[in-house]
């Protein structure tokens, strides 16, 4: 029965070695479990931060809250609220506009017939030349007045890309460009179209689309000096409608700021808004097109392009896509 201390003092090393294991895996095993469980949390918050990351300025969508720790759904849900409101705001600012351009059309085509009746008469130099000022500057408030209804139509947010018809690209070139031969030949530019026999189908508001094609051949026409051509492309796989032009080109400073509203490059000489390309791009997010501009030196002249999603992508487009993501 007798025990020495020795042997007892080794019972006890061996009783607390086993227990300071046990302790040590134990607190590794909580650590682990612990760092697992918070980026586990953390994947959704990383997620929901590269969807904001990736959204368009004009995306006012409410955030998803699915797979989101519920402490920070408050924190979601007003967010949301505040993108409720802002969306509210544009779309009052769109109205705005709307009416207004709208109620614009009624006295300026007033004006137009007015002034083309003063010239369909016999006038002295002065009065005619004061009377042809009037006429351009009508023509031309009407002109913004169009493309200002035609920014408040567009609306990528609430458009419901389902509604798009089927369209085929090679007739909308066909008979867009069919409209503005009289005016390239007043101009002296010669017009063309290069296409496919067959055609090419996308889904879309051919309205739109049509406004898209008109505003790119008038820039073409309007900003360039003395004769010329222009060629508007179709191609398949991807559908694509390009418009080139040998024109002056647009300087490479200047290729980013074209597309906002109403920016005109230095040195225009041509009497226009600014809102022509602004009206492209806009109708471009809402197909979910993709475009691009080339200019000197790398192409002689200006070439803008754009790529359409196939017919079967259109109608199911995501947020992203919808927003001119490459």
């Amino acid at each position: 029965m007798a025990e020495t201390l020795n042997t007892r003092s080794r019972f006890i090393e061996e009783v607390l070695s086993v227990l300071v294991a046990g302790q040590l895996l134990l607190v590794a095993l909580l650590g682990f479990v612990i760092v697992t469980g918070v980026r586990s949390g953390l994947d959704s918050v990383s997620r929901l931060s590269d969807e904001i990351e990736t959204r368009s300025i004009d995306d006012l969508q409410p955030i998803a809250v699915d797979d989101v720790p519920t402490e920070i759904t408050p924190l979601i849900a007003k967010t949301n609220s505040l993108l409720a409101r802002l969306d509210e705001a544009v779309a009052s600012q769109r109205r705005f506009i709307g009416h207004a351009a709208h109620q614009l059309r009624t006295p300026l085509a007033g004006l137009k017939l007015e002034s083309e009746l003063m010239l369909s008469r016999t006038l002295p130099d002065d009065i005619r030349q004061r009377a042809e000022r009037i006429k351009g500057v009508a023509d031309r408030m009407i002109r913004v007045g169009e493309q200002l209804l035609v920014l408040a139509r567009i609306d990528a947010n609430v458009r419901p890309q389902d509604s798009f018809n089927r369209i085929d690209l090679v007739e909308l070139a066909q008979e867009c460009g069919a409209r503005w031969i009289p005016a390239a030949r007043q101009a002296q530019v010669e017009l063309a179209l290069a296409a496919p026999d067959e055609p090419i189908w996308i889904d879309g508001d051919a309205v739109l689309l049509d406004q898209l094609l008109g505003n790119l051949i008038d820039n073409a026409i309007r900003y360039r000096q003395g004769p010329g051509n222009i060629v508007l492309r179709v191609q398949d796989a991807p559908p694509s409608l390009i418009v080139e032009d040998d024109g002056p080109g647009i300087g490479a400073s200047e290729r980013e700021r074209v597309f906002d509203p109403f920016f005109r490059g230095q040195g225009s000489v041509a009497g226009g808004s600014g809102l022509g390309l602004a009206i492209v791009k806009e109708i471009a997010q809402s197909h979910g097109a993709h475009w691009d501009l080339r200019s000197r030196p790398e192409f002689e002249g200006t070439r803008v392009s754009l790529v359409f999603p196939g017919p079967r992508i259109g109608t199911h487009l995501t947020r992203m896509a919808r927003n001119g993501a490459p």
